[in-house]
């Protein structure tokens, strides 16, 4: 598919200065919320709100390439507007089945509100304590890896509750961050993405109204809703790993051009191997999504997650490479590439994580049900 032109040299207009933003977030393990002013005043937050919605529609595989190109700039502020658009992306499943969604797309496209998941951290077991009260619910919680939190308004989590007659649920609703119950603390200081706000946020006795929880389902299973949120969610996060992988590459044979050492075309070769490798994972990722037209079922989700874990390798690779092709030099922040390595090595901790992933396929392969999470 062609991509959005126009889109594209937005991005790249903006990009110098997400790059020079993105790299004093990086310097002080804190987020850059010009660069989601940025990103905000172009419009990205709402890019793939279908017209109907009020959106430009943007389509499913225009979307993944913005995030691979944005992720040159600044890997950090492209990952967390990947967890935003895979909260869209999930509602534009949702809009297009019938099943609901429109009405925070319209949202979106209205407020060009920024969506935060806690998605990845809950998984099936999610955390905190919510108690009945009338018309709702009241819950507490401390949520990890809430990507792009420090500027976003609306955290889109869950939470258990042991209902009286059912047993143990898990609830799924959004929280405004603006809400006086609702804490982003300062404690995101990790290895790589040091710029991506992955800040926990805490949760303190704030009112969620019967009609805000969106899904209910058996607390610790496997269940539907994930047939739906990781066939969108990882081609997308995916995509920013490939962009990294792109850029450690084009740096290693830009600097390493000119190098007289016989090993030198080895480790290259080495490098642009993983990097097709790379390349063809992730473009099979956003082909299975099928503009959202994909099939949620189990068999889909085992096709996307498997990718998954050889693109993330690849990437890796693809970097670590780079790295020990420039010698010495390429270990040195100065130098440019070192960040990247740090960087991909985030791509293992997105469900599912390659044990995790080996545990799913394996048991999917022996007919069995999928695995659960204890709680």
């Amino acid at each position: 598919m062609k991509m959005n032109v126009k889109l594209l040299d937005c991005i790249d207009a903006i990009g110098p200065q997400i790059a020079a933003n993105g790299e004093q977030a990086d310097a002080t393990d804190q987020f850059s919320c010009e660069n989601y002013g940025l990103l905000a005043e172009h419009g990205i937050f709402s890019a793939m709100v279908p017209e109907q919605h009020g959106g430009p529609g943007l389509s499913y595989a225009e979307m993944a390439t913005l995030l691979t190109r944005l992720a040159a700039y600044h890997p950090s502020t492209a990952l967390s507007l990947s967890m935003h658009q895979h909260i869209v992306a999930t509602n534009v499943y949702k809009a297009k089945q019938g099943t609901g969604g429109g009405p925070l797309l319209q949202k979106i496209a209205d407020q060009e509100l920024k969506l935060v998941s806690t998605g990845a951290g809950d998984w099936l077991a999610s955390n905190g304590e919510m108690r009945r009260v009338e018309g709702g619910y009241r819950y507490s919680a401390v949520k990890h890896f809430a990507s792009g939190s420090p500027a976003a308004d609306m955290l889109v989590t869950s939470g258990p509750y042991e209902d009286p007659d059912e047993g143990w649920q898990v609830l799924h609703f959004p929280v405004s961050l603006a809400d006086e119950g609702v804490t982003v603390m300062d404690n995101w200081a990790p290895m790589g993405m040091r710029g991506s706000g992955s800040n926990s946020v805490r949760i303190e006795d704030v009112f969620v109204a019967d009609a805000a929880v969106q899904v209910r389902r058996p607390r610790g299973d496997f269940h539907g809703v994930y047939c739906v949120v990781l066939p969108v969610a990882l081609p997308l996060i995916m995509s920013v790993y490939l962009g990294i992988a792109e850029t450690a590459a084009q740096r290693a044979r830009e600097r390493c051009a000119a190098s007289s050492d016989p090993v030198t075309p080895y480790l290259i070769g080495e490098m642009e191997t993983a990097l097709t490798t790379a390349r063809v994972l992730v473009a099979d990722m956003v082909r299975i999504s099928d503009g959202f037209d994909f099939r949620a079922d189990v068999d889909t989700v085992n096709e996307v997650v498997k990718r998954k874990t050889v693109a993330a390798e690849a990437c890796k690779t693809v970097a670590g490479k780079a790295v020990e092709a420039c010698g010495g030099s390429g270990f040195m922040r100065a130098f440019g590439i070192e960040c990247l390595l740090r960087d991909v090595m985030a791509s293992h901790f997105h469900p599912l994580q390659e044990k995790r992933q080996h545990l799913f396929t394996g048991s999917v392969a022996m007919g069995k049900e999928p695995p659960g999470q204890a709680f």
